[in-house]
């Protein structure tokens, strides 16, 4: 029998991990089928069957659980040893992908891409803005960003930013016509931009006060997908919007937005880069968090 590949094993082991031969094709840069020709090579190599295949699904065999088991920590100890060396002569290489909301990716490019890529200038970063929440081992991602409250338990986190605050705004101009509501019940009188959620449903506006929660589907005419629309949809006088504080804070520091419920509009945990602790830390990624660690403490 002759011995198989370094690059057979890794395409097995991105094959395994994703469970799907479209995804791991497109993570090694190859076509599919140069992916299904080399695990048939890699089959006939080894004389077993290590992946059963049907066309909507991939997953292993006995014997490919068993490989995979063994495979990890040798590939990853490896990989581990060249970055290591790799970062004692200061050049860390390779790609770095973060998948996040379209909000976390504009912090991180404003305080902390720059640096980074000053720093580490030999790492590619692909950073990926989407409103859904991905699973980002199965997806291909190195690192997620999100609200606190939104990463997954078994995940670890660092914290990118303070805590925020949601906010309800509106332009002068909207508010001289309509007095500023006093409690979340008063929106029912109102004209409220609306939030769809990637997942098609409308998001119901939250408010917290004296340990009294209460969830609103507000009424209105106008409805987004996406916030900084939103907050300047408000800035136009269009209504109501209920956004990140941030995405407002120029506008309400300016007086072309107004804060209203203040008092309804706690503080809550905010964002946070995570990765699974459950598989190799690439270099590149510690450095990441390291930068984070250094830009945020």
């Amino acid at each position: 029998m002759s011995k198989p590949t370094l690059a057979e094993l890794r395409a097995f082991m991105a094959v395994a991990e994703h469970r799907s031969f479209r995804r791991a094709a497109d993570l090694l840069g190859i076509t599919r089928s140069s992916l299904s020709h080399i695990m048939r090579g890699l089959e006939d190599r080894l004389g077993a069957r290590l992946l059963h295949r049907t066309t909507r699904s991939v997953s292993l065999t006995e014997t490919g659980e068993r490989l995979l088991k063994r495979l990890d920590p040798l590939i990853n100890g490896l990989d581990a040893a060249l970055e290591d060396v790799a970062g004692e002569e200061g050049k860390l290489t390779g790609e770095l992908r973060i998948n996040g909301s379209e909000g976390a990716i504009r912090i991180l490019l404003r305080n902390i891409v720059p640096a980074f890529l000053a720093r580490y200038p030999d790492i590619e970063l692909d950073l990926v803005a989407e409103g859904r929440l991905v699973d980002i081992i199965g997806q291909g991602f190195d690192a997620g960003v999100r609200l606190g409250e939104a990463v997954p338990q078994d995940m670890i986190a660092v914290r990118l930013s303070s805590d925020l605050r949601f906010l309800a705004v509106a332009s002068p101009h909207y508010l001289a016509a309509h007095p500023a509501p006093e409690t979340p019940d008063d929106l029912s009188h109102h004209r409220c931009i609306r939030q769809r959620l990637p997942s098609g449903k409308r998001y119901r506006w939250e408010f917290q006060k004296h340990g009294q929660e209460v969830a609103v589907d507000v009424p209105g005419s106008l409805t987004l997908d996406n916030t900084q629309l939103m907050t300047e949809a408000a800035l136009d006088g269009l209504g109501i919007a209920y956004v990140p504080e941030n995405y407002a804070h120029e506008a309400l520091k300016a007086g072309r937005l107004i804060a209203v419920l203040e008092d309804w509009s706690p503080q809550i945990p905010g964002l946070f880069i995570y990765f699974s602790g459950n598989r190799h830390i690439p270099a590149s990624l510690r450095a990441f968090i390291e930068m984070v660690r250094e830009k945020s403490g």
